[in-house]
C-alpha cells in the first residue's frame, strides 16, 4: 500500500451510513461508479470490478470461451496465480521464458504455440510492460486471443495505452500490495462485448440475475459460474484511490528515474531493459548484473548499509519453480475436476520440469530490485543513492 488516509474512511462512512451498500442500490452506486471511472481512466468499453485479480482472470478466460482441452501460455515469472487461473476453467497453462525485460519472451511464446493453444497472457509484472506489439502480432498470425495481467500495473502504460487495453481483455488487482487498494479487489476491462457479458454472467452467476438491471441487453445465456461480487465499500474505496493513482505514478517514476541517474551507467549498475520506460510504474528499479555472484555481492553492501533489496528468484510464488500445484499437476482437490487428468488434455504441453525455462532463471537470479517509495523527497534519494554507490 502506498498512499491511503482521510478521503478513504470518508468514502467506507458514507457508504456505511447510505445503509445500502450491496452492489446493486439506490443510494451511493459506488461499485458502478468506480467502474464508469475507470472504464474512462483506462479506455475501455466495459469493466467489472470483482474480488481479486484472479477473479478478473477466470472471468476474462471463461468469457473467451476457453476451457479443456486449450492452452494457455503464461510467463515463467508471474505470480501463482496467472496460472491457476488457467486451471480455474480446465485448461492447460503453457510456461514459456521471460526475455531480457523479465516480461513474457515472444520467441519463445512462438515456439510454444501449438493447435491446442487459444490464448497468450503477457503479464506486467513488477509494472513492467510487455512487448505488446510482439503479442499482438503473434495473436494476429496464430488467431489467438491476449489476455493481459495487469495486476501488479494499475495506469502502467505501453505505448501511450493503458497496460490491460491493448489485447482483447485486461485484469487488475486492487489487493494491500497492489499501486492501488482496497485491501482486497481486482476488476476486468475489455471491449469485446461478448467477453464482458460472459464475465457478467461467469462472475456473480448465484446473483446476477436477480438484482437489478444487469442482465438489461444481455443476450449471452446464463451458465453456473462463480460469485466474485464486492460491496460498496470497496467500491467507495477504490472511488478515492482512484483519484490518487496519477499523481502517485508521477511520483514513483519521478523517483525511480532520479535514483536510477544518480546510480546507473558510466561504470555504476546497469538498470535492466524495458518496453517501455516511460510506462513503466516506476515502483521498482530494476538492475541486471554480469553473474548472481555480483548481484548478490551489491545486494550484501546495500544490506550491510541498511538498504534493503530483492532479487526476484527469491521471491516464492512468483517463479514457475516454486507453483507446487502446476508443477506437480494437482489442479482441483477431485480428480474429475483436475484438469491435468481430464480425458480433454491428455497428450497437452504439460511436461514441466524445474530446468524448462533456464534463460528466466538467469535473468531472475542475476536481477535486483531497489523498491521506488513515492514520498522519498531529494534527501532521501540522495541517502538511497550513497549507499548504492558506495
Amino acid at each position: 500500500m502506498y498512499r491511503i488516509g482521510q478521503e478513504e474512511i470518508e468514502a467506507v462512512a458514507r457508504a456505511i451510513m447510505s445503509r445500502n451498500f450491496f452492489k446493486i442500490n439506490d443510494a451511493g452506486k459506488e461499485v458502478m461508479r468506480f467502474e464508469e471511472a475507470w472504464k474512462k481512466t483506462v479506455g475501455a468499453k466495459y469493466a467489472l470490478t470483482m474480488t481479486s485479480g484472479f477473479a478478473a482472470l477466470s472471468s476474462a478466460l471463461i468469457g473467451m470461451g476457453i476451457g479443456p482441452g486449450d492452452e494457455v501460455i503464461v510467463p515463467a515469472y508471474t505470480y501463482i496465480a496467472s496460472a491457476l487461473a488457467v486451471t480455474a476453467t480446465g485448461a492447460i497453462p503453457v510456461i514459456a521464458e521471460a526475455d531480457e525485460t523479465l516480461t513474457l519472451d515472444a520467441a519463445d511464446v512462438e515456439k510454444k504455440i501449438s493447435s491446442h493453444t487459444k490464448a497468450i497472457m503477457p503479464v506486467h509484472i513488477q509494472g513492467f510492460p510487455a512487448d505488446m506489439t510482439a503479442m499482438k502480432r503473434l495473436a494476429a498470425k496464430h488467431g489467438l486471443r491476449i489476455l493481459e495481467d495487469a495486476c501488479q500495473a494499475d495506469g502502467g502504460m505501453y505505448q501511450r495505452r493503458y497496460l490491460g487495453t491493448i489485447g482483447d481483455a485486461g485484469a487488475y488487482s486492487f489487493n494491500y500490495f497492489k499501486i492501488m487498494t482496497a485491501g482486497e479487489g481486482g476488476a476486468l476491462v475489455t471491449d469485446d462485448r461478448t467477453l464482458y457479458e460472459r464475465a457478467l454472467i461467469y462472475h456473480d452467476a448465484a446473483a446476477v440475475a436477480f438484482f437489478g438491471d444487469q442482465l438489461d441487453g444481455v443476450t449471452q445465456p446464463l451458465f453456473g459460474g462463480a460469485e466474485f461480487r464486492v460491496s460498496d465499500l470497496t467500491g467507495a474505496i477504490l472511488r478515492e484511490q482512484l483519484k490518487r493513482l496519477p499523481g502517485l505514478l508521477s511520483d514513483l517514476r519521478r523517483n525511480r528515474d532520479t535514483l536510477a541517474a544518480l546510480t546507473c551507467g558510466a561504470g555504476k549498475a546497469a538498470q535492466a531493459p524495458s518496453h517501455d520506460l516511460a510506462g513503466d510504474c516506476g515502483t521498482t528499479l530494476a538492475l541486471r548484473f554480469d553473474t548472481a555472484e555480483a548481484c548478490r555481492a551489491y545486494q550484501a553492501k546495500c544490506k550491510e548499509k541498511g538498504l534493503g533489496t530483492t532479487v526476484p528468484i527469491d521471491t516464492g510464488k512468483h517463479v514457475y519453480t516454486n507453483w507446487t500445484q502446476i508443477m506437480e499437476k494437482r489442479g482441483a482437490l477431485h480428480p474429475a475436476m483436475d484438469p491435468f487428468r481430464m480425458e480433454a488434455n491428455q497428450g497437452l504441453q504439460m511436461d514441466y520440469a524445474p530446468d524448462m525455462c533456464p534463460k528466466t532463471l538467469d535473468y531472475l537470479s542475476r536481477t535486483l530490485y531497489v523498491g521506488i517509495n513515492p514520498d522519498w523527497t531529494e534527501e532521501d534519494i540522495d541517502r538511497v543513492a550513497a549507499v548504492m554507490n558506495s
